[in-house]
């Protein structure tokens, strides 16, 4: 489950990076990019809990990204079913990122996620899809350059969503 990169390594969260995740999901542009605030301690403790189920449950899951020159946790990004309470609903894994304001901007997020879906794409038999705040730009050209393409327009907790869609396989830009 680990998977490597030249810069990175992404291996599975463990109880142990909740103070990374709590910094990463308090880091102000995080907040503002993808929750729209920041998370509390219990919602980040959720989150790592949910993370080391998805691999035990379903083999899949969200990885850290820690930086392999200082060992820095610099995100985390993966594949996830969360379920999540929208019309339509997600019919595939869903892929997802997340990046500290200080490693923003470096390429971390498409080098992770392509050898990422790299993984994906040996194991799924389907393809993969992402949820984007429409007003999240570098997000959304993380995702063109992975080769997601818009499915459609919708609604999750009140805010405009943008779906998006790769096909198993799916050439990076």
């Amino acid at each position: 489950m680990i998977v490597e990169t030249d810069r990175l390594i992404l291996r599975p969260h463990t109880i142990a990076d909740f103070d990374d995740c709590l910094a990463l999901w308090r880091d102000p542009g995080v907040a503002a990019a993808i929750a729209g605030r920041a998370s509390t301690q219990e919602e980040v403790w959720t989150r790592v809990l949910r993370y080391i189920g998805h691999w035990a449950a379903l083999g899949y899951g969200y990885w850290a990204f820690i930086e392999k020159t200082t060992g820095a946790f610099i995100g985390e990004g993966g594949f996830a079913d969360f379920r999540r309470e929208m019309s339509p609903p997600l019919a595939a894994p869903e892929s997802g990122w997340a990046l500290r304001d200080s490693a923003a901007g470096k390429g971390y997020a498409t080098e992770a996620m392509g050898v990422a879906l790299a993984w994906a794409d040996a194991r799924f038999e389907t393809e993969t899809c992402c949820i984007i705040d429409p007003a999240n730009a570098p997000s959304l050209r993380v995702a063109a350059k992975l080769g997601y393409s818009e499915a459609l327009r919708t609604t999750y907790k009140d805010k405009p969503t943008m779906v998006f869609t790769r096909p198993r396989g799916g050439a990076a830009r």
